[in-house]
């Protein structure tokens, strides 16, 4: 077959795969923080009778509890593997990324037809009370994103917190805009329409959070991975006649696996080998778990996804 790709050195930068990381302090300090902004948010919102700003608490109460369901699927993924769970909690950061994304599309749809009411039938709201409240969910949602930034590329439950708090930032400079719009032109339904326009930014933030989280959840191939690329890099490894049933899996939202028969006619190469394509996978796919079945003879009778190269 081709050239080997074992010559050459590999330094484990894991490609599309961020290092472990301890957020711990940074899910506090966001929760706290937003805590606090949802009951002054809240507060006001029932004062001056702003519906904008009564959707934006709601949809920063459950970033609240988005943030909590993140921290503690971050801490589970920590935990050691158990003779029950031999890949340990690592796929609980998977469905806190997903009920996060369908708590949101939850509370838009909520905001939205509350939006839509008042919409037909305006009460008056006060603008400047708008625009002071949402100034300082500015300060405390940036300021929030910013503990996540780091983490956002590699992997999804830290990108969902990072995504969600960024969001609110600029939703809550849309309100910022409408209270200053309401003061300057006394238009009450420019309330109900900045809700439904901070609608429209969560939906847009949520989808692809929703889309990427479902199919983890449904051990998809992360999209960071050509399933292609991993079967044609091994089927040119020297000694490899074919590759089939090559699987790939997420473990957690930043931890992927990899099982793959390889049919090599002359025989196991040794573990040498094993240990070095191994190192190459994780180096050039962020794949850390990989497994290989070597076969000797024609192992290719099952056709299918994932089948000879």
């Amino acid at each position: 077959m081709g050239a080997a790709h074992l010559d050459h050195h590999h330094d484990h930068h894991h490609h599309g795969h961020a290092e472990p990381a301890d957020f711990g302090r940074a899910f506090a300090i966001g929760i706290i923080l937003n805590l606090a902004f949802v009951a002054v948010e809240a507060t006001a919102g029932l004062l001056g009778n702003s519906i904008a700003l009564i959707a934006d608490a709601g949809h920063n109460l459950s970033d609240v509890l988005g943030l909590a369901m993140a921290w503690g699927a971050h801490f589970l993924t920590g935990l050691p593997a158990t003779q029950r769970f031999t890949y340990g909690y690592q796929r609980s950061s998977i469905l806190a990324a997903l009920t996060n994304a369908i708590v949101l599309m939850i509370a838009c749809g909520a905001i939205g037809f509350e939006a839509i009411r008042r919409l037909m039938d305006p009460p008056p709201v006060m603008g400047t009370t708008m625009m002071i409240v949402a100034g300082i969910g500015i300060v405390v949602n940036t300021a929030t994103a910013l503990l996540f930034m780091r983490g956002r590329a590699g992997d999804l439950n830290i990108r969902g917190a990072f995504l969600h708090m960024a969001a609110d930032a600029l939703v809550s400079a849309g309100v910022v805009i409408a209270g200053a719009l309401v003061l300057l032109t006394g238009k009450a339904w420019i309330d109900p329409v900045a809700s439904l326009a901070v609608v429209v930014v969560i939906v847009i933030g949520t989808w692809g959070l929703l889309r990427d989280s479902f199919g983890l959840a449904l051990d998809a191939v992360p999209g960071s991975i050509d399933p292609s690329a991993v079967t044609s890099q091994l089927a040119q490894l020297d000694g490899v006649a074919a590759v089939h049933h090559l699987h790939i899996w997420p473990m957690s939202t930043s931890a992927y696996a990899l099982t793959a028969h390889l049919v090599m006619p002359a025989g196991h190469p040794g573990d040498g080998f094993l240990a070095r394509v191994r190192d190459m996978i994780a180096h050039d796919f962020g794949i850390t778990h990989a497994t290989f079945q070597i076969e000797n003879g024609d192992g290719c009778r099952d056709e299918g996804p994932g089948a000879c190269f």
